[in-house]
Formats: C-alpha cells, sequence, structure tokens
C-alpha cells in the first residue's frame, strides 16, 4: 500500500506536468501502464560504450529489480511529424545496485522525453520502433550506509522501444532506457518497461468515431470505410463522390441508379424505367425508324422524321394515319385521296353527254347504261371526291318547265349512280334549265348541245 500511495502521488504530478503542456485538438494523446526493471550491473558504473558497459545485459535473475506490479505511469501527446512528448512517473524497489545487495531502497523517478515512431516508415503498419532522448530525475532511499544515503540526481536518457498496435488506439509496449545520473554516487543504469498504451483526446466534431484530422467529412457523420464521410443511401459510394446521394446507384454511374438497366444512368435517361439506346438519351427506338418512341406518333411501325415517325405508304406526303387513301397516292388537299384532273372531268363529261333520256321525260334510256357504268367506275377510283351533277336544256318550251326537266333528269342521272355503288353522300344533282348554254339555240344543232348532263367537281361551300 506504501508504494501504491506513492505511486498515486507520482501519477498526480505526471498528469499535472502534462496537461500545463498545450492540447492539439487534432493530436491524440496516450496513457500507458505497465511495470518496469531497474538494473545497475550492465553500465558497470562507466561510461556508454566503455569495456563492460552492456555486460549482463540480459542477467534477469541476478541484477534486475522488479516490482510485480502497476509501477509506471507515462502520459505522451503525439506533436506531428513522427514525434511523441512524453512524461512518465516510476517506482521500484532495489535489492541489487549493481553486484551488490542492499536493503531494499526505495526508487523514484520521473522522466520526459521527445519519442520518435518509425511507424510511417514501415507503412503504418502495427509493428511501431521507437527511438526517444530526454532526462528526468531520480530518487533512491531508504537505505542503511554510508555510501547509499538517500540520494537523488538528475540524468539523460536515451531509449529504445516498440509498440505493438492491436488495433488504432491499443498497444503493447516494451522499452528499455538507459539514464546517465550526473551524481556518480547515483549510478548510472537501466530501466526496463513493458505495458499497454491507450490512444485517446483527439476531437471528433461530429462524433462519428473518426477524430477530425483523420476525417474527409469532419462536420457530417459517417463510416469508418468511406474516411468518416456518409453513404446516405447505402449504394457503397460515399455523399462526396455520389452524384445522386439520396437514391441507391452503382459505382459505374458515380452513385446513381439505372432502373431500367440500359447502361445510361437515370439522371442522363430520358425514359428512365423502359430501355432505351444511348443516342436517343436511354430511350427507345421500337420501330427502328430513327424516331424515339417518345416522338413517335407511330412506334409500332416504322415511318419518316418528317411525319413523327408515322409511314407515308404511298409516297403522297400525307402519312398514313392521317390519309384516307393511305395505299393510293393523293393530295395534302384531298386528305391524301386522289382528285380527278381536268382530263378525268373531260372523260366523264364525254360520257355523261351520251346519256339519253326519253322526249320530254327524265327516264334514262336503256342505250345510255354503258356510258353510266364507265361513270361509275371512274369515281370509284376517287372515294373521297364529291361530284355535281347538273342538268341542262335547251330553250324550247317555258323556262320552268326547262327548270323542272333539267333538274328531273340530273336526278335521275344521281339515283342511277348511286344504284351502281357512289355513296350518295359524295354526289350532288342541280338542274339549270336553259340558263346555261354551251352553243346557239337558233340551230337543231346547237340545241342539242345544249340538252346535256355535266359533271364536275362539287365547290365547297
Amino acid at each position: 500500500m506504501k508504494h501504491l500511495s506513492k505511486l498515486i502521488a507520482l501519477s498526480m504530478v505526471v498528469l499535472g506536468i502534462s496537461s500545463a503542456s498545450a492540447q492539439d485538438s487534432n493530436n491524440p494523446w496516450a496513457v500507458s501502464i505497465g511495470t518496469n526493471a531497474v538494473d545497475f550491473y550492465p553500465t558497470n558504473n562507466g561510461a556508454p560504450l566503455s569495456n563492460g558497459f552492456l555486460d549482463e545485459y540480459f542477467n534477469v535473475g541476478d541484477h534486475w529489480n522488479i516490482l510485480p506490479s502497476v509501477s509506471q505511469l507515462t502520459v505522451g501527446r503525439y506533436i506531428g511529424a513522427g514525434l511523441v512528448a512524453e512524461i512518465d512517473g516510476s517506482i521500484n524497489q532495489i535489492s541489487d545496485f549493481g553486484d551488490r545487495a542492499v536493503d531494499d531502497l526505495s526508487y523514484y523517478s520521473v522522466d520526459g522525453s521527445i519519442n520518435y515512431s518509425l511507424r510511417a516508415m514501415l507503412n503504418d503498419g502495427w509493428f511501431d520502433p521507437v527511438v526517444g532522448v530526454g532526462g528526468g530525475y531520480t530518487w533512491i532511499g531508504d537505505q542503511d550506509g554510508e555510501d547509499l544515503e538517500n540520494l537523488d540526481a538528475a540524468t539523460l536518457n536515451g531509449s529504445l522501444g516498440i509498440n505493438f498496435w492491436f488495433t488504432d488506439n491499443l498497444a503493447l509496449f516494451v522499452e528499455s532506457k538507459y539514464k546517465h545520473a550526473f551524481d556518480p554516487k547515483m549510478g548510472q543504469h537501466f530501466q526496463h518497461s513493458a505495458g499497454i498504451k491507450f490512444m485517446f483526446g483527439g476531437t471528433d466534431t461530429d462524433g462519428d468515431g473518426i477524430y477530425d484530422k483523420d476525417d474527409e467529412c469532419p462536420e457530417t457523420p459517417g463510416l469508418p470505410e468511406f474516411n468518416g464521410c456518409p453513404d446516405s443511401d447505402g449504394d457503397g459510394i460515399p455523399d462526396k463522390d455520389d452524384e445522386c446521394p439520396n437514391t441507391p446507384g452503382l459505382a459505374e454511374f458515380n452513385g446513381c441508379p439505372d432502373t431500367d438497366g440500359d447502361g445510361i444512368a437515370d439522371p442522363d435517361d430520358e425514359c428512365p424505367e423502359t430501355p432505351g439506346l444511348a443516342e436517343f438519351n436511354g430511350c427507345p427506338d421500337s420501330d427502328g425508324d430513327g424516331v424515339p418512341d417518345k416522338d413517335d406518333e407511330c412506334p409500332d411501325t416504322p415511318g419518316l422524321a418528317e411525319f413523327d415517325g408515322c409511314p407515308d405508304s404511298d409516297g403522297d406526303g400525307v402519312p398514313d394515319k392521317d390519309d384516307e387513301c393511305p395505299e393510293v397516292a393523293g393530295t395534302v388537299a384531298n386528305n391524301g385521296c386522289p382528285e380527278p384532273t381536268a382530263e378525268i372531268i373531260k372523260e366523264l363529261n364525254e360520257y355523261s353527254n351520251t346519256v339519253l333520256f326519253d322526249f320530254n321525260k327524265a327516264t334514262i334510256r336503256s342505250e345510255s347504261e354503258e356510258a353510266l357504268n364507265s361513270i361509275v367506275e371512274i369515281m370509284q377510283e376517287y372515294p373521297k371526291t364529291t361530284f355535281h351533277i347538273g342538268g341542262h336544256t335547251d330553250s324550247v318550251g317555258s323556262d320552268k318547265y326547262n327548270l323542272k326537266l333539267s333538274k328531273e333528269r340530273a336526278a335521275s342521272v344521281r339515283e342511277y349512280l348511286v344504284e351502281g355503288g357512289i355513296p350518295a353522300n359524295r354526289l350532288t344533282s342541280e338542274g339549270y334549265g336553259e340558263t346555261r348554254p354551251i352553243a346557239s339555240n337558233s340551230t337543231d344543232a346547237g340545241r342539242q348541245e345544249n340538252r346535256r348532263v355535266e359533271i364536275s367537281l362539287q365547290e365547297e361551300e
């Protein structure tokens, strides 16, 4: 108990001295506890490197003074560039003072040192050799005899040691320290130590267990595998390198997902839920016509870009979807259906001019059926064209009678064409009587020309 109380008191001195040093929040502290052995013999009470200096250095049984308990406390602070400042206090009992037996002399020492770690030179592994230099003060007392009366002296120290790091914070250490006393009576000696070292004291602003000096994201809680940076979406890519930090993604896309698996990251994919092509920013082109589906009004049928991906089968400039006659070339004005030319209208009228009626009647004579059937065939080639049938007379008779007769004859022709297969909504008829002559009514020949049925295109109202 006597030695324990002295060690505690000495520890308070050590802690007090060390805490007086300016702390660097980013440089951790270390506390070591262990046991020590003091050996006066190998120095042969002579100068280092002299004859006999290291005689029987490992003769533990004959010369080492060991206190079998916790007998040393060390506090250290890393100061950068591999250097560590340490201060330690130790106690022991001396029963062998070199080759002299003494009666359990008390041994106390306080030492300070600057140590250099070779760990960085060895790739920061678990093996950490350390060399050091420093000084201290040693007391020896409670002895009888004239030569050893309560000795105390300052010492100049040099040390060699090894730290074996089990974790970033915990190590087993061994050390051998040579102490050159400035009082010859004290005797030069070695002090050997072994124990456990615990590192602590660095600043961890974000509380993630990683000191700021090692934390690439010191103000945001993170993970050790990412040097203290977070991975919010848990995709294995730290937020600082993740272009989509809140959505799990892939490393090849810098942390962004590729939902449809088309090799284009969702932020760059205009169709992120449908596999597509790079040239269309991730959108598909189902029909392979060079127009992506999102812009293709006919996505399942190859078409033309000018028609928003729809085909124009008959090449008339009207896409099939708007073409009322998709397999027959027509005109834009007629919704893709063909329109009869002037030649076609002329041909229709060549037939219509041969249509004969009973005298003063609207009844079509049988010999006119062949001409009317030809008219039906021609009109069927223009399924979207509306034709107008006009009836005309000569000037013989009253105007009223001639008007009535012309209307009836035009209606008769219309009825025949409807029965022949032309939709009724594509035919109109009207009678004009004698109002639109095309020849003189003064001659038989002229009056014959004026008695006619004309076919024309229905004019839009």
